[in-house]
């Protein structure tokens, strides 16, 4: 049985249809996840894993592992990765950060703490690092359907963003197939894309032009904080602003776990255009 925290996300939604389509038996988990939530065959586990009281079931052959803002940011790796020492194996998606940005308490210490942590349970893992979500042009959501605007610094410093249904892919095969034990695989798209291009992407996806504006470092702040703690914040537009050089570099990570190229921000947002509209 294989259990998949974060279920109701971007990735672990996914993840979870990708397992149930090949035959596994799967515990979807979410704070507030329900049996709506997840396909036929799939058992639903509402828990929340930042509490010591968190109910996951003790015999998992594998655990994907997803570390949302709150408990990333709670201090307790330790206490979170505990119990989950007697399954087969632990998948943590991790992130980018723990290499480009170690001195970052939000993008790189909180999580090497859940690496170190799961290290030191003594259980086969695999850490997935990926870099920008091409999902996060959901933010964007409201703005593209009420006006077909949207707003973003840094418009033309360009990231190698990832489709959250490949890191799916990913976690999947290391999940479910030997030879990724005590592995760490970097997770990118196939190339740059920038603000103004993504922008220019999804009003391709929807047949209508969407007019891109630069923000200010200040106005993209502003924004961001009411949603993200300061740190967070500060970390990820720097990211945006000023990346660093493995930052921008494309990893063939994805290619070669999956035997094909991973998606274009092109192809994410054909996919979710009807979003946008």
């Amino acid at each position: 049985m294989i259990v998949v925290t974060g279920a109701t996300g971007n990735v672990g939604r996914t993840l979870v249809r990708i397992l149930a389509d090949q035959g596994h038996e799967v515990t979807a988990v979410a704070r507030r996840i329900t049996e709506a939530d997840v396909p036929p065959g799939v058992r639903a586990l509402a828990t929340d894993l930042s509490q010591p009281s968190a109910d996951l079931p003790a015999e998992a052959d594998a655990i994907f592992l997803l570390v949302g803002g709150e408990l990333m940011m709670a201090g307790n790796a330790a206490q979170v990765v505990r119990p989950l020492a007697d399954s087969g194996r632990i998948v943590l998606l991790s992130s980018q950060g723990v290499a480009t940005r170690p001195d970052s308490p939000s993008h790189g210490q909180a999580l090497a703490a859940f690496e170190q942590a799961v290290m030191a349970s003594g259980t086969d893992w695999t850490f997935l690092r990926p870099g920008g979500f091409a999902s996060n042009a959901f933010a964007w959501v409201p703005s593209v359907t009420a006006g077909r605007t949207i707003a973003a610094p840094f418009g033309d410093i360009g990231l190698p963003v990832i489709d959250p249904d490949d890191i799916a892919a990913v976690a999947a095969v290391a999940l479910t197939q030997p030879g990724h034990e005590k592995t760490t695989y970097e997770l990118t798209g196939p190339a740059l894309t920038t603000p103004r291009q993504r922008a220019a992407a999804i009003g391709d996806a929807i047949g209508e032009p969407v007019t891109f504006r630069e923000q200010t470092r200040e106005e993209a702040y502003a924004q961001m904080i009411t949603f993200m703690p300061a740190q967070v914040v500060e970390t990820t537009l720097d990211i945006l602003g000023t990346p660093t050089v493995h930052e921008q570099r494309v990893s063939s990570d994805v290619e070669k776990i999956l035997g094909r190229a991973p998606a274009t921000f092109a192809d994410w947002a054909d996919r979710n255009a009807s979003a946008f509209r």
